[in-house]
C-alpha cells in the first residue's frame, strides 16, 4: 500500500453494502474517518423469467455468443436456470457458442463449472475493452449476443453491440432494493446535507439513485446539491460516473482500474489537495460572478441595438446592405478557438462564461459579421434533465441513458434552467458587455425534435430508427417527451432573452428526416407552442436542414425569419414561405473551399435570388466546416457587404462596426 495514500483525517462517506465492512476498514487504514451506510439490497427476480428465456435461446441454438460481466452474476444465472438446465447441460450448451468474460471473476466461476471461455477481456475491463476484444476475435455483425447483467445495465455496451449490427438478448439476474434498515443511510444523507462529509466514494450507479431517493424523502434536495459542490466525489468507473453526472454532481476522481481498492487508495492520495481546490474554487466563484458579470442591458442600449442592420433585416425593414453572420462562426476552423479548446473540453468551455465570451467576441472581430451568436451547445439543456453527455472523438456526442419507452420519458427530470443552466446566462451577460454596443447577440436552442432525437438515439443517427419507433409505437409517450423538452427550452430561451440576447435561433437541425404528415402530427403543435410562449418582441429565426418539403409548415409553426439550407433556391423558397417573413441563408458551406472569386460569384447568385427585398439575412445553409479557411470566411463577409451595398437603391455607404 502506497505510503503517500492517506486521507489525513478526512470524513469519508461510502454507501457500500455487501463490502461495507471491508470499505470501512480500508478507509480507516488509510487515515480516514469512515461513514459507511448500506444503500442496496439484492432481490432475486421472481421466477427469473429473463434467465429462463436465456436458457431456451441457448439450448435452442439461437445464440452466437454470451458475455458474462460479473462473477456473482454468472453464478446466479447458473442457479436461476438450474431447474430446467442443470449445470452439466448448461456447460454443454455454452460449448456450442462463443463465451466472453469481463475480467477474472466470471472467468473463475466458469472455469469452476467446467465451461470453456473463448475470450477474456483485458484490464481495465470496461465496456470499451469488451467491444475492442469482440472486434478483434468475434465481429458481431448479424450475430445474436446474450449479455449477463448484474446491477445497473451497461447502456454503452448494449449500444455498442447494436451499432455493430448485433441482436442483443439482455439477461438481468438481480434487481436492487433499498436496505431494510434505512436508519444509517438517512443519517448519512443528513451528514452530507449539513456539510459534515469531506469525501464521497461510489462503487455502483444504483447507490447514487438510492441516495437521491432518500434525499427526496427527507426534503433535502437543495441542501444536498449545495453541499456536494464542496465534497470530493470519487467514482469507481464510467457507469457510476454517468449516474453521478445525471444527479448534477462533478466527479473529481476516477481510478485507473475500476476496482474498490484502487478507488480508495487513489482517492486517499489525492483527496486533500482536491478538497482544498474544490472549496477554494467554490468560495471564489460566487463573489466573482456577482462583481464581474454585468447586469442586463438598459433601455438606451436596447434601442441602439434595435436599430442595427441585423435587427432591421429581421423586421423586414430596408437596409443599406445585406447583413451576414455565419452558423458556428466560433469554431474549430479558427486558430484562436483551437487554442482555447487545447486547454479545456467542449463541455468545460460551455460552462466557463469567460471563455464563452472570449471565443464569441473573437469570432465576430475576426470576421466582421453583423451579429454574434453565443457559443454553446444545443445539448446543454438535456444534461440537467438527466442525460450524461460525452463527446467521443470520431463519433460526436454520446448520450446516456437513452429514452426508448414511456417509462424512460417519465424518468426525465423537469428542471428550472435559471438554476441548472445559470452559467449560460452569465455568459450572455458577459458577452453582451464585451461586444460593440450596436452589435446584436443571438441566443439559441435546439429544436424539440432534434433534442428528442439525440436522447432517443443516444447520439447522432442516419436512420433515426429509435426516434421514429417511439413516435409511431407510442404516440402518447412521444408527445409527453416533446412537452417536457418544450417546457425546458421555452424557459431556457426566455432566460437568455432576460440576460440580454437580441434575437433567438431555433436549430431543428434534424427535422428534415420527417415528411410533412409526420411533421404536422408529431412536431408542429410543439414548435408552435414553444415559439408562441417566447418573450414577445424578440425576433425568432426558425431553422432546419433538409426542409424543402416542410417550409410552409415551419412558417405556420412560427418564426419571424425562416432559415433556409443550401438545397433550395432562395428566391423560390421565399415565395413559398411568403414575403411577410424574412429569410436567412443559404450558401452551401463547401463553397467556402473554393477560390474567393467563386465565393463572390455564388454570393451574387443568392443576392439575385433575394431580389433586393427587405428581410434577407445572409448565412450559410448550415454550420461552417472545421477545414474551412478563415481567409475564405472573411472573403465571404466582404463579398456580401460589397455586392449587396452596390445593389441597395439609394443605400448609404456601409459603416464598419
Amino acid at each position: 500500500m502506497s505510503p503517500h495514500a492517506n486521507f489525513e483525517g478526512l470524513r469519508v462517506f461510502s454507501p457500500e453494502s455487501k463490502q461495507g465492512e471491508a470499505m470501512a476498514e480500508l478507509i480507516s487504514r488509510l487515515g480516514g474517518l469512515p461513514i459507511v451506510a448500506p444503500s442496496m439490497r439484492e432481490i432475486p427476480l421472481e421466477d427469473a423469467p429473463e434467465a429462463l428465456r436465456f436458457a431456451d435461446a441457448l439450448t435452442g441454438g439461437a445464440l452466437d455468443a454470451v458475455i458474462f460481466l460479473t462473477g456473482v452474476g454468472a453464478r446466479a444465472l447458473a442457479e436461476a436456470v438450474a431447474p430446467t438446465l442443470p449445470q452439466e447441460r448448461l456447460v454443454e450448451a455454452l460449448g456450442k457458442t462463443t463465451v466472453i468474460v469481463r475480467g477474472p471473476k466470471p472467468l473463475a466461476v466458469l472455469h469452476a463449472m467446467g465451461a470453456r471461455v473463448d475470450v477474456a477481456v483485458p484490464e481495465p475491463n470496461t465496456w470499451r475493452e469488451i467491444l475492442a476484444s469482440l472486434d478483434e476475435h468475434l465481429p458481431v455483425s448479424g450475430k445474436r449476443v446474450a449479455v449477463q447483467e448484474y446491477g445497473v445495465p451497461n447502456q454503452d455496451l448494449i449500444r455498442g453491440l447494436e451499432a455493430r449490427g448485433a441482436t442483443v438478448l439482455r439477461v438481468p439476474v438481480y434487481r436492487w432494493a433499498l436496505p431494510e434498515d434505512l436508519g444509517p443511510l438517512r443519517a448519512a444523507v443528513h451528514q452530507l446535507a449539513e456539510g459534515r462529509v469531506d469525501v464521497a466514494l461510489f462503487t455502483n450507479a444504483v447507490q447514487v439513485d438510492h441516495l437521491l431517493r432518500i434525499c427526496t424523502e427527507e426534503h433535502l434536495e437543495d441542501e444536498l446539491r449545495r453541499a456536494m459542490r464542496r465534497v470530493v466525489i470519487a467514482s469507481v468507473g464510467p457507469i457510476c460516473t454517468k449516474a453521478l453526472h445525471r444527479a448534477g454532481w462533478e466527479v473529481d476522481i476516477e481510478p485507473s482500474h475500476p476496482k474498490m481498492k484502487a478507488l480508495v487508495q487513489e482517492t486517499a492520495r489525492a483527496a486533500r489537495a482536491a478538497l482544498e481546490a474544490k472549496r477554494r474554487r467554490g468560495d471564489e466563484e460566487s463573489p466573482r460572478l456577482e462583481v464581474n458579470i454585468p447586469a442586463p442591458i438598459g433601455e438606451d442600449a436596447r434601442a441602439r441595438l434595435d436599430r442595427s442592420i441585423f435587427m432591421r433585416a429581421c423586421r423586414r425593414a430596408p437596409v443599406p446592405y445585406t447583413p451576414i453572420w455565419i452558423m458556428r462562426q466560433a469554431g474549430r476552423y479558427m486558430r484562436e478557438y483551437r487554442e482555447v479548446r487545447a486547454r479545456v473540453s467542449l463541455l468545460e468551455l460551455c460552462k466557463r462564461p469567460d471563455l464563452v465570451s472570449e471565443v464569441t467576441v473573437t469570432a465576430v472581430e475576426r470576421l466582421g459579421v453583423d451579429a454574434a451568436i453565443l457559443f454553446a451547445d444545443i445539448l446543454l439543456p438535456l444534461e440537467p434533465m438527466g442525460a450524461t453527455i460525452e463527446f467521443v472523438s470520431g463519433e460526436g456526442p454520446v448520450l446516456a441513458p437513452v429514452v426508448r419507452t414511456g417509462g424512460d420519458v417519465d424518468d426525465l427530470r423537469e428542471v428550472n434552467p435559471a438554476e441548472s443552466l445559470a452559467y449560460v446566462f452569465d455568459a450572455v451577460r458577459l458577452t453582451r458587455a464585451s461586444l460593440k454596443p450596436d452589435l446584436p447577440l443571438i441566443g439559441f436552442a435546439g429544436g424539440p425534435f432534434t433534442l428528442a432525437s439525440y436522447i432517443c438515439e443516444g447520439g447522432s443517427s442516419r436512420q433515426f430508427e429509435h426516434t421514429k419507433t417511439l413516435m409511431y409505437r407510442d404516440a402518447g409517450a412521444w408527445h409527453a417527451l416533446m412537452e417536457k423538452i418544450v417546457r425546458t427550452i421555452t424557459a431556457y430561451l426566455n432566460a437568455q432573452i432576460a440576460a440580454g440576447v437580441q434575437a433567438i435561433q431555433l436549430f431543428d437541425s434534424w427535422i428534415g428526416t420527417l415528411g410533412p404528415d409526420d411533421y404536422r402530427a408529431f412536431v408542429f403543435p410543439h414548435v408552435q407552442r414553444l415559439i408562441r410562449d417566447l418573450t414577445p418582441g424578440i425576433p425568432v429565426i426558425h431553422f432546419g436542414t433538409g426542409t424543402a418539403t416542410l417550409l410552409e409548415l415551419m412558417r405556420d409553426a412560427g418564426g419571424d425569419v425562416i432559415g433556409l439550407d443550401w438545397r433550395v433556391d432562395l428566391g423560390e423558397a421565399w415565395t413559398r414561405v411568403g414575403f411577410d417573413r424574412a429569410v436567412q441563408g443559404n450558401l452551401d458551406p463547401l463553397v467556402l473551399f473554393a477560390p474567393p472569386e467563386i465565393i463572390r460569384e455564388r454570393v451574387r447568385r443568392i443576392l439575385d435570388a433575394a431580389g433586393g427585398r427587405p428581410g434577407h439575412i445572409f448565412n450559410l445553409g448550415h454550420g461552417i466546416l472545421p477545414q474551412t479557411s478563415v481567409d475564405h470566411a472573411i472573403a465571404l463577409v466582404d463579398a456580401v457587404h460589397e455586392e449587396s451595398e452596390r445593389r441597395a437603391p439609394g443605400g448609404a455607404p456601409r459603416r464598419d462596426t
